[in-house]
């Protein structure tokens, strides 16, 4: 089979930022509280850590080179050990959509991998340290682009080892495999095709029948829940853009009839309906943050 980029249409479509806040030593407990659609990425570069992230009190030490990676709002605490200095660089992270970011939904709470497993990731560190170490113009952007390389030399690598971390069925899950991961390419670069369960076992080169228990068995649906799953994502992000609602569907392979309906069936409300709540709640927390719209 020839090779594809598994993760290049979810992240051209739903993208994530990062912004570094923390860079160098920390000295003294540090709280990281859960603040709605953002998570951590945070590079542990030397020391050891005592780190509470299950909310029950209970710790763990970490205390090799590591990235300890929070996809989604998730309160954690971090402890320096007795001994040499902990020296730690963080970032926030953005994802589109937030919680309902198609890998976000797709990962555990946190996610802890010593740098040596990575590979390739130490050179990507050694141009994020030598910013931080060195201070130069553009530094703080040149160090958000290479948090942001850091994280997909991550995902890249839970792509290759699914089963090391545990992952429970869903997208990388789906994308680990290599059939199933021709069918979840073509779905998500060409949404609005009418694709249907023959159409993507071919792709899989797969028998209808093995390909729709192996989608099920690794993603944790049938195919065409799936396919209507990401059709509505990117419906969420197109109205949120202002897009109008014939050309949301069209776009995404439906009438604006049956879009109507397969939307309200997901969301709860009609795609008009959906979208005036969101402007009210934007309007809202414009007010509330006590900015000029």
């Amino acid at each position: 089979m020839e090779p594809i980029d598994r993760l290049d249409a979810v992240l051209e479509r739903f993208s994530v930022r990062a912004r570094q806040f923390h860079l160098g030593p920390l000295r003294e407990t540090h709280r990281y509280a859960a603040e709605q659609g953002r998570g951590f990425l945070h590079i542990l570069r030397a020391g050891a850590l005592s780190v509470s992230d299950r909310g029950d009190g209970a710790l763990r030490v970490v205390s090799e080179p590591s990235l300890l990676f929070y996809p989604r709002p998730h309160e954690h605490v971090f402890r320096p050990q007795p001994g040499p200095g902990v020296d730690l660089a963080c970032a926030a992270l953005e994802f589109d959509g937030g919680a309902r970011h198609p890998l976000v939904r797709a990962l555990p709470d946190v996610v802890t991998l010593p740098i040596a497993e990575v590979a390739g990731l130490d050179a990507s560190l050694a141009l994020l340290f030598e910013e931080i170490d060195e201070f130069r113009c553009g530094r703080r952007h040149i160090v958000d682009r290479l948090f942001e390389i850091a994280l997909l030399k991550l995902l890249r690598w839970l792509l290759d080892h699914p089963g090391e971390l545990g992952l429970p069925p869903g997208l990388l899950t789906g994308l680990s495999d290599p059939h199933l991961a021709r069918a979840l390419a073509v779905m998500h670069e060409d949404p609005g095709h009418p694709w249907t369960l023959d159409s993507l076992a071919r792709i899989a080169s797969m028998s209808r029948s093995a390909f729709a228990a192996r989608f099920r068995e690794l993603v944790g649906t049938a195919p065409h829940d799936y396919l209507t799953s990401w059709r509505v994502s990117l419906a969420r992000q197109r109205l949120r853009e202002g897009r109008p609602v014939s050309e949301v569907a069209a776009g995404l392979g439906y009438t604006s009839s049956s879009f109507s309906r397969v939307f309200a069936q997901r969301e709860g409300r009609s795609p008009r309906a959906w979208t005036e709540v969101q402007r009210r709640r934007a309007g809202e927390a414009t007010l509330l943050s006590g900015s000029t719209p």
